[in-house]
């Protein structure tokens, strides 16, 4: 029996490198997994899952238009797909969340999602909300913050400063974002005393 996982985390906490571990374990296996990743976040490319270690994968890429049920069972009849893995779930709309538990119901064909929990003022994604409300296994995906605890929290930063305002969604990396425990996000801590005594130690 087919599931829907959500695996989130904050930001640097190797979820690609995870989606891309599971993506490779089919194949090893001599199965047809399909890998997707959302349209808007081009930083290493359109349709491209890369992880901070250095390794990629090209991928589909779907944006508030496609239809995901559709598309696998599209795939699905021109080759078993064997799981759908997708990349910055948190972007997939509430009907995109209905369609992949579709794809589980309807074809049986696992889904695993990845992605962020909540935005950068620690507000949940539409996307992420709907996963928690329909994912039948949900995992958190531990990082920590620059103090060792564990970050739960993906602060945007700005000129040295969290920034409190702003658009959802900008698309950026570590020169935009870094993840913080509960108490340094509230206080917008990102610890760059810690870091420049690291830096000269």
């Amino acid at each position: 029996m087919a599931s829907l996982y959500f695996k989130y985390a904050a930001m640097n906490s190797g979820k690609s490198t995870q989606l891309l571990q599971a993506h490779y374990n089919y194949i090893e296996r001599g199965m047809h997994p399909v890998a997707m990743t959302a349209q808007l976040d081009n930083r290493y490319g359109e349709g491209k899952i890369t992880a901070r270690i250095g390794i990629d994968l090209p991928a589909y890429t779907f944006n508030k238009e496609t239809n995901l049920y559709d598309f696998i069972r599209q795939q699905n009849d021109k080759a078993p797909v064997d799981a759908l893995l997708l990349d910055e779930a948190q972007f997939l709309t509430e009907e995109q969340v209905f369609q992949c538990a579709k794809v589980v119901d309807k074809l049986d064909i696992p889904v695993m999602a990845y992605g962020l929990k909540t935005d950068f003022l620690g507000k949940l994604f539409v996307g992420s909300e709907a996963l928690l409300r329909l994912a039948d296994n949900i995992e958190e995906i531990k990082t920590i913050c620059w103090c060792g605890s564990k970050a739960t929290q993906t602060a945007r930063v700005s000129d040295g400063e969290v920034v409190r305002a702003g658009a959802q969604i900008a698309i950026g990396g570590n020169d935009m974002y870094t993840s913080l425990c509960r108490k340094h996000f509230t206080d917008g801590d990102l610890g760059l005393q810690v870091k420049k005594i690291r830096s000269v130690a």
